[in-house]
């Protein structure tokens, strides 16, 4: 795959797909352009049968600082309304493989927002975290106002939100917003081995397990049981199921096809 503002390794590991942010120039600043990349990678990797795991980083000095203002700052209400720059956004939503982003330096304003739609986050000593739209007459558009809360809590929100101020990773950590804190050299490191060993499972499983987590923010507890019960019993027509359950018995690893 071939595109401009990202970097793609489809086997960065073993079963292990890399999508990387490339505008460092401009600290990897959300454009529409690379926003489609996203969306197009993304895409082409969920359909791809030989990658079960996504990581998605930046560099060294920033995962994304934002949006790209440039972009937007000449535009009116109607201007926007027709761009609907959010609707690639929902592709990541979409991806059924597990996603995992790799944070150093900011992720602001979008930025968190693309973390915030991945499944896990390992980031680095220097990683720093922040909705500052409302420092430039704005709010967040892509799910700042409405993941963020989920992920923090409301008081946490509200402050980094309506005050535009940024948090330390180690701040992140303690409010569950990332997985864990690395050193800077051992990001990819890391956040491989993070990927390895999701990706030795099922990816049947992966899948829907993944679904059925998501699921939670979005239903009552009632509808979230029935829907991971009917997650549960239907992988019991996969041959992963089979193959799993036989290797545990037999005291070996197990070998998943995705089947």
């Amino acid at each position: 795959m071939n595109f401009t503002y990202i970097l793609v390794n489809e086997q960065v590991a073993e079963h292990t797909a890399l999508i990387q942010l490339n505008r460092p120039k401009e600290l990897n600043a959300l454009n529409l352009e690379l926003m489609g990349e996203i969306r197009d990678a993304l895409k082409a990797l969920d359909e791809n049968e030989k990658v079960r795991v996504i990581i998605i980083t930046g560099n060294e000095r920033a995962f994304a600082a934002g949006a790209d203002i440039k972009q937007m700052s000449g535009k009116g209400a109607i201007d926007m309304l027709k761009i609907d720059q959010f609707s690639t956004w929902d592709q990541i939503k979409k991806t059924k493989k597990p996603i995992i982003a790799a944070v150093s330096g900011f992720a602001l304003g979008g930025g968190c927002e693309l973390v915030m739609h991945c499944d896990c986050v390992v980031a680095s000593e220097t990683a720093q975290f922040g909705q500052p739209e409302i420092k430039i007459g704005v709010m967040p558009g892509a799910g700042g106002t409405q993941r963020l809360p989920r992920a923090v809590g409301k008081a946490l929100a509200m402050e980094m939100v309506l005050t535009g101020e940024f948090i330390s990773a180690e701040r992140a950590l303690q409010a569950g917003l990332i997985n864990k804190i690395v050193p800077v050299e051992l990001l990819m490191d890391e956040t491989i081995k993070m990927a390895q060993k999701m990706a030795r499972n099922s990816p049947l499983a992966l899948q829907m397990a993944k679904e059925s987590v998501l699921k939670s923010f979005e239903s009552s507890l009632s509808e979230g049981l029935s829907f991971e019960r009917k997650n549960f019993y239907m992988l019991f027509a996969t041959e992963d199921q089979k193959e799993g359950m036989a290797a545990f018995i037999d005291k070996r690893e197990a070998t998943f096809k995705g089947k």
